[in-house]
């Protein structure tokens, strides 16, 4: 790759080993003390329940045969339908593969199976996939929660059979017969085939070279199980979101085993925090050298494609065409994935020194108490299945609300995507809630009452969402600003908001997180008066809407800074007597604005009104005066 250095700050050596680019870092094996934490580490993997049943693998197989079944019987009635021989019917089938995490064997209880269903030339993505198959399977007794996601960039149907979460990809490769041992690892399966075919059968290739590329298999299983463990832990793992998915942890791990061949997974645990704190970005991760070939399709080359000289974190998959898997990362989200390992790292370096144990490294991130300002982002449809589609269009799409929210603020407001989504159960309408955690980017000191203005933005991105082509009425999303005093009960696990004496009950996660942060931010009293100056604020901002009512609302200025002024814009509202949702045909009337400030008391007073014409948004009702 030119004059970059394939490990960051590592040393690039000259003679490629066996395994990776670059010898290893370390040929040293275990100690008895890393045998000693290696034999502690599993035993917590199994107390944490990360490993399923005899039963529920039993189960798997026996869902993945009937699904086997089901594309054979649909292949065969596609060839009669078309007219070929009898030979051909009897010799026609589709062929099921599996690949991410069941295929790698680091699966947990009820994870879901990514599946692959390669087809003959003449069955198609477009009809005979999404809307014959779909039709098949929508009148199956075993099936339920049907989805199918035909433009997303791997075009997927997701379902449940017999309580199994399936998805499953389909590809169609340019022969007439599909052979029950096809080889998808061969390069010549790619040949003929559209670039979306060419995205699904790289899952399983990709698979099937990193099991290859690895030292030790059974290393890398329980090291990769450990981090995608830690990273649900910590909120960093989803790619649709902009964090890192199955296969980027996958890569990163399988990294980590090239560099340290003999070490055993305890080992390869602190490693790859010691490796990742260290590596200096973009510079890209890779298993093995990127190769191009006869079939033409475009590989991963900053030096040839302009649009790869912005990915923040390249993670590279090590089957043709090589491409970057982590293209989602953004700024504000490789910062959050930065911090967490070094948070990470400094826990790894106690355990190692017997000052504390791995289940202090697995603690849940307290996201709900590490910001100030959050948005919340409530998304509601007329029914279940409608929710089901409209939730996974708007949250593959959320990543774009941080990426314009950067762009706005030119940095200066950084976003916090949280993965998880949350349900108000006192609701009886259809809803899900997403949350960003808002902070003004360190370092950079605030002009007196400074403000950042992102209504523009989040108009912009409710049009851009509401342009969904199979949307339906009762679809909407709300965009609200909340003070993390006013979070609403649901998204505590117990209902209610811990008391702040229990704030951090392990002292080892505290202290190693907090060191971390010190060094990254600069001198003490730098952020002693960054502290103040936040609790000032806090003190001072009136206090927001209830979001836990029913009443879903938009987010206008957001102030971090001295002046307490606040502006909100409602854009959405839900009748909180019939839980139902209002008109969409009153979707074209005049919102207001209304501008909003506390008082030396900290009450909330009017302080004008601004009629605003919107297109797009829906009818708001007039907030009257609000009191703390």
């Amino acid at each position: 790759m030119g004059s970059r250095n394939p490990n960051g700050s590592l040393p690039q050596l000259s003679q490629p080993s066996k395994y990776g680019i670059t010898k290893p870092i370390s040929l040293a094996g275990p100690s008895e003390a890393d045998v000693q934490r290696n034999t502690e580490l599993e035993k917590f993997l199994i107390e944490s329940g990360l490993y399923e049943s005899k039963e529920e693998a039993a189960k798997r197989e026996e869902v993945l045969g009937r699904i086997t079944e089901i594309v054979k019987i649909w292949v065969k009635q596609l060839t009669r339908q078309r007219g070929y021989t009898d030979q051909m019917v009897e010799e026609a089938k589709a062929v099921i593969f599996t690949f991410g995490s069941y295929r790698l064997g680091v699966h947990g209880p009820g994870a879901d199976i990514d599946t692959l269903c390669v087809g003959p030339s003449y069955v198609n993505r477009e009809e005979d996939f999404f809307i014959i198959l779909h039709d098949i399977l929508a009148e199956m007794e075993e099936v339920t929660e049907l989805q199918p996601v035909p433009d997303a960039h791997v075009p997927v149907m997701k379902f449940k059979f017999q309580g199994i979460s399936i998805d499953l990809l389909y590809a169609s490769i340019s022969l007439l017969v599909v052979p029950d041992d096809l080889d998808i690892s061969c390069v010549s399966v790619l040949h003929n085939v559209d670039e979306q075919s060419v995205r699904s059968l790289n899952g399983c290739r990709v698979a099937d070279q990193i099991l290859k590329l690895v030292p030790n298999i059974e290393h890398f299983r329980t090291a990769l199980r450990c981090l995608k463990f830690w990273a649900k832990r910590r909120g960093v793992y989803s790619n649709v979101t902009g964090f890192l998915g199955g296969v980027n942890w996958a890569l990163l791990v399988a990294r980590i085993c090239q560099l340290y061949p003999n070490a055993i997974p305890s080992m390869l645990l602190s490693r790859f925090f010691r490796v990742y704190t260290q590596w200096r970005w973009p510079n890209p991760v890779m298993l093995c050298s990127i190769e191009e070939d006869e079939l033409g399709f475009p590989v991963w080359d900053p030096r040839k494609n302009p649009r790869d000289r912005f990915h923040h974190m390249p993670i590279i998959t090590p089957a043709y065409p090589c491409m970057n898997s982590s293209y989602n990362v953004s700024v504000s989200t490789l910062r959050v994935i930065m911090e967490q390992f070094q948070c990470g790292n400094g826990i790894c370096e106690e355990i190692e020194l017997n000052k504390a144990q791995w289940n202090t490294l697995f603690e849940r991130y307290l996201f709900f108490e590490a910001y100030k300002n959050y948005l919340q982002v409530d998304i509601v449809s007329a029914d279940a299945d409608d929710l089901l589609a409209w939730k996974g269009w708007t949250e593959s799409r959320l990543r774009l609300l941080t990426l314009k929210i950067e762009r706005d603020t030119n940095g200066m407001l950084q976003c916090h995507p949280y993965p998880n989504e949350y349900v108000d159960k006192s609701k009886l309408f259809p809803h899900c809630s997403f949350f960003m955690g808002l902070q003004r980017k360190e370092g950079v000191s605030g002009q007196e009452g400074q403000q950042f203005d992102i209504r523009g933005t989040v108009d912009e991105f409710r049009q851009e969402i509401s342009m969904y082509m199979y949307w339906k009425p009762g679809m909407d999303i709300y965009v609200s600003h909340v003070r993390r005093r006013q979070l609403p009960a649901f998204v505590f696990p117990d209902g209610y908001r811990r008391p702040r004496t229990l704030r951090h009950p392990n002292r080892h996660t505290e202290k190693a997180c907090e060191d971390v942060t010190r060094s990254q931010s600069g001198s003490a009293e730098r952020r002693i008066k960054r502290k103040h100056d936040d609790e000032a604020v806090d003190e001072k901002l009136s206090k927001p809407r209830d979001c836990s009512t029913s009443n879903f609302g938009g987010t206008s200025h957001i102030s971090i800074g001295q002046e307490a002024k606040l502006e909100y814009l409602r854009t959405g509202d839900v009748d909180s007597n019939s839980d139902r949702l209002l008109d969409r045909e009153k979707r074209y009337e005049e919102i207001t604005i209304q501008q909003a400030r506390t008082d030396g008391q900290g009450s909330l007073t009017t302080c004008g009104l601004t009629s605003l014409h919107v297109d797009n948004l829906s009818i708001v009702r007039n907030v009257g005066s609000q009191e703390q």
